[in-house]
């Protein structure tokens, strides 16, 4: 009940940073686009709806929604058999068969979404299973459980959002209680399995990696030899160094700017911290960082307050990731990770991903409104 919510416990600091993040996406994303208002209405439209979303969210009990995580599931499983049968092409290439197109709502990613409802969904069965979280059986059904979204993600084909999954649920495995022994068990099987995936995925011989994927982990790992397919990045960089310390400004139009020379694609979605850079500078990319990890920082001091392990689940699952995906984004524009095409959560265009996330915002201000321990 709503009676039971302790208010003075709401996160105004995690909303603020959240908001801080839109609005400078906002800002860069209309530069980007060179004043394309088709972008910044929709994006504003999906900030708003993410907040109507969040505050939706946030006055549901977050142990009712927990109570229908098995609905949850297979509607996430539901809707991404959905885009594998009735998904429109798009994205790299034009290869990807990533969104789908509903009534009213119109067209959308449901990957991201599913982000959401599996952070959910194995907060739930974690919690269920606590006491049972080293026996082989339930980590074979959670492997199984987890293996069903992942594939069907990875034939979209979309490895990267595919590893974000992972990452997150690896996470809440680990805040769940899982013996040491299985960790370091499964990093010694799986360092020399992912080399030998590596190099099978060079002779075109893993099923579940594109010729283009491996073509992105070559130019990273040999950028003399592969020059054209780093050129991207590299052009990503340049951008990032030009603006210096305080940047060129937005919506700057100098002939010298790497935005307006076309020497960047994508730079509204995944390099978007690329214009960040050259045109706020140092000072703009800092100031970005820093409300990530304040966002990092309030999610896991809410999980470390949650009432009971769902709830310290949820946090954690998604400062899992938006860390992991903003770490990602961020070291992909300064060459630090191959080319991934991830968004920058919050900055980058999207109104799926976007609404998306300030659902997850949502449920966990509301874990915070009912945590037990009070505010120092």
């Amino acid at each position: 009940m709503i009676s039971e919510y302790n208010f003075r416990n709401f996160n105004f600091r995690l909303l603020f940073c959240v908001i801080a993040l839109n609005v400078i996406g906002v800002l860069v994303i209309n530069s980007a686009v060179n004043g394309d208002l088709n972008y910044t209405r929709r994006q504003l439209i999906g900030l708003f709806g993410g907040l109507l979303m969040a505050l939706i969210f946030c006055l549901i009990n977050y142990h009712y929604i927990m109570k229908l995580s098995w609905i949850v599931y297979l509607g996430c499983i539901g809707i991404l058999a959905a885009v594998m049968l009735t998904g429109q092409l798009g994205g790299t290439g034009g290869g990807s068969r990533r969104w789908i197109t509903l009534p009213v709502l119109g067209r959308l990613q449901p990957s991201e979404f599913v982000k959401i409802g599996l952070i959910l969904f194995f907060s739930w069965y974690l919690q269920k299973n606590q006491e049972k979280i080293n026996r082989f059986s339930t980590l074979v059904v959670l492997a199984l459980l987890a293996a069903i979204p992942l594939l069907l993600i990875v034939e979209q084909p979309d490895l990267s959002t595919s590893i974000v999954i992972a990452f997150f649920i690896l996470c809440l495995v680990f805040i769940a209680g899982i013996s040491y022994k299985w960790i370091f068990g499964s990093v010694a099987v799986m360092i020399p399995l992912l080399a030998v995936v590596l190099y099978l995925a060079q002779l075109d011989l893993v099923p579940f990696i594109k010729g283009y994927q491996v073509n992105r982990i070559l130019a990273f790992v040999n950028p003399e030899k592969y020059a054209e397919l780093n050129l991207q990045q590299d052009n990503s960089e340049m951008a990032i160094g030009s603006g210096m310390l305080y940047g060129k400004g937005l919506f700057n139009d100098t002939a010298i700017s790497v935005k307006n020379g076309n020497f960047l694609s994508e730079e509204h979605t995944d390099f978007i911290f690329s214009v960040i850079g050259e045109e706020l500078g140092f000072v703009g990319c800092m100031i970005v960082l820093i409300l990530f990890l304040l966002f990092i920082y309030e999610c896991l001091r809410m999980a470390g307050k949650a009432g009971d392990l769902s709830g310290r689940l949820l946090c954690t699952g998604m400062a899992a990731l938006v860390g992991f995906q903003a770490f990602t984004n961020i070291a992909v524009a300064t060459g630090i990770f191959p080319n991934t095409g991830l968004p920058l959560p919050f900055v980058s265009y999207g109104v799926s991903s976007l609404v998306s996330l300030y659902i997850g915002i949502g449920i966990i201000l509301n874990v915070g409104l009912q945590q037990t321990k009070q505010e120092v």
